[in-house]
């Protein structure tokens, strides 16, 4: 008998776990965007795969689809993900209608007075990760000219941009090397074509590091740097990439977003500013399933491991040791509140670098 009940009861839950579901609806950028909605959905299959859940995405192709796909989703999935700060409207209008759906935002912050227990929206402190870049792009440049390339100018998208122009005022000023950023919007996050002409004009300007903090436009961003450096190179393999730099310490680099996009052009992209998308993605589908679920905003930087820099593993061999061991110390400054980012354009305006001795 106590065979038969433990067996009933492996069997409920198994038909428990299979029957809980998650799905994605993406923003018009889609899956492919190698970029946030990817991310997402990498940390949304660890999860599910975990417990044993199926996953699902619905595309959005226009902003149109934001409201019907969430409606679908809520109706027949227990978790919905709503990614991109453009579908902040769309995601609260629809889990009102739906309150026992649990839904998680990525990238969206609740508007004000629309706190809903059954919503959890995750942003991230961008601000900390593009202060990385920065810093790495002042450091590496050779033209004393940098680049950003950003897509629809919204809040993360902006953060982004502080933070790399704050990293970088922070590496001119204690090297005294001067340092410019250039700066242009696509004013679109899904057409490739348009960041690869921003990216290839801000060259023709005399920048020879891009941060493409753009979405899929991005993606074209990094087909520009590399085009740019194999003609410079006569090669596009990493080997000699490396060997061109370490004999004339010049070169074309972009800087990839959201998630270590080091991969789509080994040597070229220099470095990536990444955040915790993944992982706030699998925390919101296991709170779910775990019934510890709150809703609510949670901010993820650097102290949550939710803002950072790839490992560079294809490019570490070209930046100095200095700078690494600088960027050990200014993330625990960071950590420490000793540096504060700015967030903000007048917080940006007014950032003004701290004194600060490296212990070495």
């Amino acid at each position: 008998m106590k065979k038969l009940l433990v067996l009933s009861l492996l069997m409920g839950l198994v038909v428990f776990a299979m029957a809980f579901k998650v799905i994605m609806v993406t923003d018009v950028g889609g899956l492919g965007d190698k970029s946030f909605n990817d991310g997402t959905w990498e940390g949304a299959l660890i999860a599910a795969k975990e417990i044993g859940a199926e996953a699902q995405v619905i595309q959005s192709y226009e902003q149109a689809d934001y409201i019907p796909n969430l409606t679908k989703a809520a109706q027949q999935g227990d978790v919905v993900f709503a990614v991109g700060f453009m579908m902040t409207d769309a995601l609260f209008k629809v889990a009102k209608q739906f309150p026992e759906t649990y839904f998680v935002g990525i990238d969206i912050t609740p508007p004000e007075g629309q706190d809903l227990p059954n919503v959890v929206c995750y942003i991230f402190k961008e601000e900390q990760a593009g202060f990385y870049a920065g810093y790495i792009a002042a450091a590496m440049t050779s033209t004393g000219k940098i680049g950003f390339v950003g897509g629809i100018p919204i809040p993360p998208v902006e953060r982004f941009r502080y933070g790399f122009e704050a990293g970088a005022k922070t590496y001119s000023t204690l090297h005294k090397k001067k340092v410019d950023v250039l700066k242009g919007y696509t004013n679109d996050f899904e057409d490739p074509k348009k960041g690869k002409d921003l990216t290839l004009a801000q060259y023709a300007q005399g920048a020879d590091i891009v941060f493409l903090a753009a979405g899929a436009c991005g993606n074209g961003g990094i087909e520009a740097a590399k085009e740019k450096m194999t003609a410079l190179v006569g090669s596009d393999k990493l080997v000699d990439i490396i060997d061109y730099y370490a004999k004339n310490k010049k070169g074309y680099f972009a800087i990839g977003v959201d998630v270590d996009q080091d991969y789509m052009a080994p040597g070229v992209v220099l470095c990536s500013a990444t955040k915790g998308i993944s992982s706030a993605a699998y925390y919101g589908v296991k709170a779910a399933w775990e019934g510890t679920f709150e809703g609510g905003l949670k901010v993820l930087g650097v102290k949550e491991n939710g803002a950072g820099v790839s490992p560079m593993k294809y490019t570490k061999g070209m930046v100095a040791n200095s700078v690494i061991a600088e960027l050990e110390y200014l993330t625990k400054l960071i950590k420490d509140g000793k540096i504060i980012i700015p967030d903000t354009e007048d917080a940006l305006k007014a950032f003004q670098v701290p004194e600060i001795t490296f212990p070495f």
